[in-house]
């Protein structure tokens, strides 16, 4: 019994500290770009989309944004292509635009379905519906051609605060409007969640990877950095030692927070519940950044 209570008494010790981060985050916009493993693995999907449905129901009012790289280069070897990548970006052909839409829109519809399971009235929208991202054709450096990948260059909030307003969960996949051609274009989960949370105000914008968060250096875990300022990203890529997929997402987080999202987080999506662990312990996970204070 003393067991019992024990475990019961921590429980609530728990409940405690969580009701400060709950009140201030009360009927705030909350982004969360989702992807990785934690799309492909069906334990830990449940388990975000349960993190996610809480977050609405003590009152926040969370926004997804999800990929599905993984997905999408399973079917198009199985429809007899090969993945191709130019500097991290997927080399989209029209061929691999329309298994891209595809894909994504089953994606969406799943995390919709599961949302709902939840107890949490949700809908999934792309970019498309309601012109919510307008994009242009993205041009690497050097002039490469990647085909239909397009960067952001406008975001319309009106269906995602109607949707929200009528206390809907937006779930939102990356395919975005050609704002001269009308086609359709693969755009990056970070980038359009960074640009969505920018747009909507957001309090706080949430990466969720396969990756615990920025390494002093990556093949360090020790060397795990808890919370940076923008200013410190900043020196922190100036010095060389953000590579690979980390030097876009830290870009798109200091972009993030200078245009006045409050928070952001980048945490590991293979960790079960790291989503509550950071909205609500002192401690969190992964690693939190912060606008340089004034």
């Amino acid at each position: 019994m003393n067991d019992k209570l024990d475990l019961w008494i921590e429980k609530a010790n728990i409940l405690s500290e969580a009701l400060p981060y709950i009140r201030e985050f009360n009927g705030k916009k909350i982004v969360v770009k989702y992807g990785g493993s934690a799309m492909t693995d069906e334990e830990l999907k449940k388990c975000v989309i349960r993190d996610v449905a809480l977050l609405k129901l003590v009152g926040m009012k969370p926004i997804i944004v999800h990929g599905g790289g993984k997905e999408i280069s399973k079917w198009v070897k199985l429809n007899g292509g090969t993945p191709q990548f130019i500097s991290g970006m997927r080399v989209t052909d029209e061929a691999t635009m329309e298994i891209a839409e595809m894909v994504l829109n089953k994606v969406n519809k799943s995390l919709v379905q599961d949302m709902q399971m939840c107890g949490v009235q949700a809908v999934g929208i792309s970019g498309k519906d309601g012109g919510t991202l307008r994009t242009v054709k993205k041009v690497l450096p050097g002039g490469q051609d990647i085909g239909y990948v397009g960067e952001v260059t406008d975001v319309n909030t009106a269906l995602i605060d109607s949707l929200i307003d009528q206390d809907f969960v937006p779930v939102i996949c990356p395919i975005g409007l050609g704002a001269e051609d009308y086609r359709s274009y693969n755009v990056n989960a970070d980038d359009a969640a960074c640009a969505i949370a920018q747009a909507v105000k957001a309090a706080k914008l949430v990466f969720l990877s396969d990756i615990e968060g920025v390494y002093r250096d990556p093949h360090d875990p020790d060397t795990l950095i808890s919370e940076m300022t923008t200013t410190e990203a900043e020196d922190f890529i100036a010095a060389g030692n953000a590579g690979g997929g980390m030097l876009p997402k830290l870009r798109n987080c200091i972009a993030a927070l200078r245009s006045g999202v409050s928070r952001v987080h980048i945490l590991d999506g293979r960790l079960e519940h790291s989503l509550l662990l950071e909205f609500f312990t002192q401690k969190g996970v992964g690693t939190l950044m912060l606008q340089d204070e004034t």
